[in-house]
């Protein structure tokens, strides 16, 4: 039961278990590397943990990375938060993934595996992955879900390099048995930073949302735009236009569902605990070392500006889209230095 009734109930949690990682992509927010960063929580502290996230709602928890499988008590903590009543996923980067790895993942509960596809050949993916063969061993370890029947999805970073790419990552998707494909629009932060030429611009960002939006009607594969919100602007504005309702269970969305929900239906639990409202904004909340979870998502005064519409600047503060969208708030602050001003690569004027 709740015991902070003024906040809404947290719908989502990605929790980095660990920073450690084989791989050395190039966007990663986290800058993960081999060996686990210091101040990781204990396996004690991270199953304390676990007992609180009944208290704010029913959230989905994924664990992430890094590259949760390289935690070794990784699968103790999803059976643990399963006992709870609570539905975890994983998003492992796929390379580490084999057969006996499948099982557990079962054994433990876990309903989903997501695995990261930014390229449709070794060529394109290892470029971005930093890591030779990583695309075939990532392929293979889909090839083990697969096998096993364990659901799996497939996300795809946007950047300006595969762009031109979407159709064929799409159909590589479609192809493997993916239950989704979920693609993020890239956010410069961490190592993300030294690439922002591979930023897609504001009018380039518009086209993939509306194309996106077409290209849903072409497939059962549930599709979702991550870091996008303004895609639930479009999603809206197209209905209208070819007067039709908005349909959300044909776009595998809640009706209730937002662009940013940063801090207001979802929040991101660090290596270390530092509770943010999302990986890719690095805002300190608050650290379940010195206050309980529950506590810091009720109470984090930057949560409560994040939920208060008076507080977001620019067109995002006056945007009549603002309560389904509120433009993304790491963006915000990794191109304009300030996590409440208005989305920089966002077109749409407010009242038009």
């Amino acid at each position: 039961m709740k015991n902070e009734t003024t906040a809404p109930d947290l719908r989502l949690i990605a929790w980095e278990v660990t920073r450690a990682c084989n791989l050395a992509c190039r966007h990663c927010r986290a800058e993960a590397c081999p060996e686990p960063f210091p101040g990781e929580l204990s396996t004690r502290e991270a199953l304390e943990l676990i007992d609180t996230f009944p208290e704010v709602g029913n959230p989905i928890i994924i664990f992430t990375g890094g590259e949760p499988l390289l935690r070794a008590d990784v699968f103790d903590l999803a059976e643990h938060a399963g006992s709870k009543g609570l539905k975890c996923v994983m998003a492992p980067n796929g390379t580490l993934v084999t057969p006996e790895i499948v099982r557990k993942m079962m054994t433990s509960g876990l309903e989903r595996v997501s695995i990261s596809l930014d390229g449709p050949d070794a060529e394109s993916h290892d470029r971005f992955r930093g890591v030779p063969g990583a695309f075939e061993r990532s392929l293979q370890g889909i090839e083990y879900l697969r096998a096993g029947g364990l659901p799996f999805q497939i996300n795809t970073t946007v950047t300006r390099d595969n762009l031109h790419s979407f159709r064929d990552i799409f159909n590589l998707a479609r192809d493997l048995g993916a239950a989704a494909w979920h693609i993020f629009l890239l956010v410069p932060t961490g190592r993300g930073d030294e690439i922002r030429e591979e930023v897609i611009s504001a009018t380039e960002y518009e086209q993939v949302l509306n194309w996106f939006y077409d290209f849903q009607k072409t497939t059962r594969m549930h599709l979702k735009a991550t870091c996008a919100p303004h895609y639930f602007r479009i999603l809206r504005q197209r209905a209208k236009e070819e007067g039709i309702p908005v349909n959300f269970q044909n776009f595998g969305l809640e009706a209730a569902s937002r662009g940013c929900l940063g801090g207001i239906g979802f929040c991101f639990i660090s290596h270390s605990g530092q509770v943010q409202p999302c990986g890719y904004l690095d805002l300190d909340c608050g650290q379940i070392r010195e206050q309980s979870f529950p506590h810091i998502w009720a109470a984090s005064p930057r949560f409560l500006e994040l939920r208060n519409k008076a507080c977001y600047k620019g067109k995002c503060g006056r945007c009549e889209y603002h309560k389904v969208c509120g433009g993304c708030r790491a963006r915000a602050q990794t191109m304009n230095n300030d996590y409440l001003a208005e989305e920089p690569l966002c077109l749409y004027e407010p009242g038009k």
